[in-house]
């Protein structure tokens, strides 16, 4: 397979942080980072660019983290209760997914991707939960989630 030598222009999950030079397929480069220009093409120009760049994404990542870090404070200290129907026996008429506690965390006024929730797998039976949430590549949450009779 034909590797491309990219440097990225903005932090990538599971791939690196903006700056860093990476080696990925060309069909991923081309369908994915290239169009939504989260990379470039690795050449001295673009280097240039980034160096002068860097303070800023330095500065910009530094918020992140403390945004991030905070938003886990809030939640740690969180419990949120989402009632559905269940059977005699405890299980569920469904499953609570993250979405639903994506939605629940939004009416509690914490805007979430359900993406960054990692449940694994959906809850099916009432009781009480510790969720991990994803917030930042070196910061993660956990959220208490009631599921109750509803």
């Amino acid at each position: 397979m034909a590797q491309v030598n990219l440097v990225l222009l903005d932090d990538v999950e599971n791939l690196g942080l903006a700056g860093e030079s990476v080696h990925v397929a060309a069909g991923y480069a081309r369908n994915y980072l290239l169009p939504r220009g989260l990379a470039a093409k690795a050449t001295p120009a673009v280097m240039r660019q980034l160096e002068a760049r860097r303070s800023k994404i330095e500065e910009r990542r530094r918020q992140e983290l403390e945004a991030a870090q905070a938003l886990a404070e809030k939640l740690a200290a969180m419990e949120i209760s989402i009632a559905a129907q269940a059977a005699a026996d405890d299980q569920l008429f469904g499953s609570v997914t993250a979405r639903n506690i994506a939605e629940k965390l939004a009416e509690n006024g914490v805007t979430l991707e359900h993406t960054r929730i990692k449940l694994d797998p959906p809850i099916k039976t009432l009781g009480s939960y510790t969720v991990e949430i994803k917030l930042h590549h070196a910061v993660t949450a956990e959220l208490k989630v009631w599921v109750v009779r509803g």
